[in-house]
């Protein structure tokens, strides 16, 4: 299958990032604000950005998508994009996140390419980390840790699952209301980068709540503290 050209080259490896935050975008409907609210923290370079609009039509999606791209590329950020692999191809985009109902992970990592960064939401479930990790994930997503605005019925994850996880060999996502004051709980029990949306977009100051938790999320694994 081949693909356009975009700001990432499939066919070259993205770089997974260890640790860091992986900045979620929230529902914006306007493309213009949702630009202007996500470039001040670009500026900060947070280490993935996945675009996530589950209210968005296809078209919306796509506008929305490859002005991101572009957007993401000029700060060298790589994008993910949630759900739809497909679009990802299309788009030339560093890759994807998928979540139970969004296709077959062997499937996208076929159309994706060895390169590029595939993520696997892994809810509350070991089992599905191992068959993710088989079919060739880059990471690997237990959540929700914590009661999340953005999910509020999502069932919880266990923290001990992070440490589990670890002879897989993949970095580990904490998902679900990640916030300054429960990240360190989520570095210490062993996740690798802290995933984010109300956290920052909902805090009074984005750019000073992404900074807090950049500053969490870069400690080394001895100087995270429950």
């Amino acid at each position: 299958m081949s693909h356009p050209a975009g700001p990432f080259d499939m066919h070259v490896p993205v770089t997974m990032p260890p640790r860091g935050v992986y900045l979620l975008t929230p529902d914006e409907p306007d493309t213009g604000r949702l630009l202007a609210r996500l470039a001040p923290l670009l500026a900060r370079r947070p280490a993935l950005l996945q675009y996530r609009n589950k209210a968005a039509s296809p078209a919306l999606r796509r506008e929305q998508a490859r002005a991101l791209l572009a957007q993401s590329a000029h700060h060298a950020v790589p994008l993910l994009l949630n759900d739809d692999w497909r679009l990802a191809a299309e788009l030339g985009a560093a890759g994807a996140h998928l979540g139970g109902d969004d296709g077959d992970l062997s499937d996208a990592r076929r159309a994706l390419g060895a390169g590029a960064i595939l993520g696997v939401s892994c809810y509350d479930s070991l089992a599905r980390a191992e068959l993710a990790t088989a079919a060739g994930a880059s990471y690997l997503a237990f959540g929700a840790c914590f009661a999340s605005g953005t999910k509020p019925l999502a069932r919880r994850a266990a923290l001990s699952l992070f440490l589990q996880a670890r002879a897989l060999g993949l970095p580990t996502v904490a998902i679900g209301g990640i916030t300054a004051e429960n990240a360190p709980v989520a570095m210490a029990a062993g996740a690798d980068l802290l995933a984010v949306i109300g956290g920052v977009f909902d805090a009074a100051d984005p750019v000073a709540a992404l900074r807090a938790l950049q500053s969490i999320a870069h400690l080394p694994p001895s100087s995270t503290t429950p």
